[in-house]
């Protein structure tokens, strides 16, 4: 049986002309600016009389915009991005009001980062050549791969990283390939140590990206700081720490993406934790070993991977005691701290590894659910045990509070 269409987006690199690239730099700049007119035009009018200004409106107010002396140059690029600029704000006002998301925030002009979005009416796309709104010729496109046959973009979004990078985005239909049919499933337990343990024993090692370019990053960032602000040089340094960052994120990435996509392939059913990776970054002894073994996108990964090739993700309960369950007999340890990599159960004397006896235990129960279709709830005392570790806490609910106006620019 086939998988269902689907929504993909292929990342390409491509390098710009001058004048593309002057005219890329001018829209980023007019999206940013937008967005966050817009964001205090809407942060205004509820603070003033709790009024809920709309998509609509501020495309109205867009239009009036462009008629001013002092924003007459909104003009000069694509209305396409700006308008897209207010559907973003309006999904993120959406958001914030499902209690889903915090309270919009502006765009600062060095943080924020450098995008525009283009729709159906904002480019022309034929043959492989890619040509957007008020430019002449085609971007030089890097065709890494290639776009599924038959195939056309719905949206284009372009933008460019703190390394000076510039990438398009093509957001297409496509109907991914058919994985091979199987029976298999694994547990899959997260670790450190080892990035994943799996249920059946094997262990994937934690490249730490991080760790490997930690000196030069450091290096790097000593010459940044004693740079003049404002200058030549400073903008220079802060490339070379952009680049340093760049390399290690395409790192990790790609590593995940291999480790993801042949889990996907090889089991029907794969079983995580729900982890609060938030929470548990609270920990400033591991939280950058945790942030750079990336959880959080390996669960990402996994989650449209599966949908895609029809797989099963199924997610045990973050309380479920999958480290302290003793696989064999069903005795639950008392305690288990971190620095035990290897625990005997005292009511069977089996001797356990830490993580692949969790990986077992979350087979089980993802099996469970599999055939019984509930949910894996925790053990009633082991969730009601006082004094649980911090990085165990529900995440705290989102803020409803409006920020502080100050730069709107």
């Amino acid at each position: 049986m086939g998988t269902a269409p689907v929504k993909r987006a292929f990342k390409y690199r491509f390098h710009p002309t001058d004048a593309q690239a002057a005219e890329l730099s001018r829209t980023f700049g007019c999206v940013r600016k937008v967005y966050n007119l817009a964001l205090a035009a809407r942060t205004d009018a509820w603070r003033a009389s709790r009024n809920r200004v709309s998509y609509a409106q501020t495309s109205e107010m867009l239009t009036a915009w462009k008629k001013t002396e002092e924003l007459a140059y909104l003009t000069e690029v694509s209305s396409v991005p700006l308008q897209q600029a207010l559907r973003h704000l309006q999904a993120a006002f959406v958001g914030f009001w499902g209690r889903r998301a915090k309270y919009p925030r502006f765009k600062a002009k060095r943080k924020a980062r450098a995008s525009a979005e283009y729709t159906r009416s904002g480019f022309r796309y034929a043959e492989g050549r890619l040509t957007l709104a008020k430019m002449a010729e085609p971007l030089g496109m890097v065709w890494s791969r290639p776009l599924p046959e038959g195939v056309a973009p719905s949206t284009v979004t372009v933008s460019r990283d703190r390394a000076g990078r510039w990438f398009v985005s093509l957001l297409c239909e496509d109907t991914p390939a058919t994985a091979p049919v199987t029976t298999d499933a694994v547990g899959i337990d997260a670790g450190l140590t080892s990035l994943v343990t799996l249920s059946t024993g094997e262990k994937v090692a934690n490249p730490g990206h991080e760790r490997r370019d930690r000196s030069r990053l450091a290096r790097a960032q000593r010459a940044l700081s004693r740079t003049k602000k404002g200058s030549r040089n400073r903008a220079k340094a802060r490339a070379r720490v952009a680049r340093i960052h760049a390399r290690t994120a395409d790192r990790r990435h790609d590593h995940l993406h291999q480790l993801t996509t042949r889990l996907v392939r090889e089991n029907q059913t794969l079983v995580i934790e729900d982890l609060t990776v938030k929470n548990m970054l609270r920990n400033h002894k591991l939280a950058r070993s945790i942030s750079d073994a990336g959880w959080r996108e390996l669960r990402r990964m996994l989650e449209y991977k599966a949908a895609w090739y029809g797989r099963r993700l199924i997610t045990v309960d973050r309380w479920f005691p999958s480290t302290k369950l003793c696989s064999a007999c069903g005795a639950v340890a008392d305690a288990l701290p971190l620095d035990v990599r290897e625990w005997t159960c005292e009511n069977c004397g089996t001797t356990h590894d830490r993580d692949a006896n969790a990986a077992v235990n979350l087979l089980a129960a993802g099996l469970a659910v599999a055939a019984c279709g509930a949910g894996v709830r925790p053990r009633r005392e082991y969730a009601s045990r006082p004094g649980r570790s911090a990085v165990k806490q529900e995440p705290p609910p989102a803020r409803t509070g409006t920020p502080s106006l100050r730069g709107r620019g």
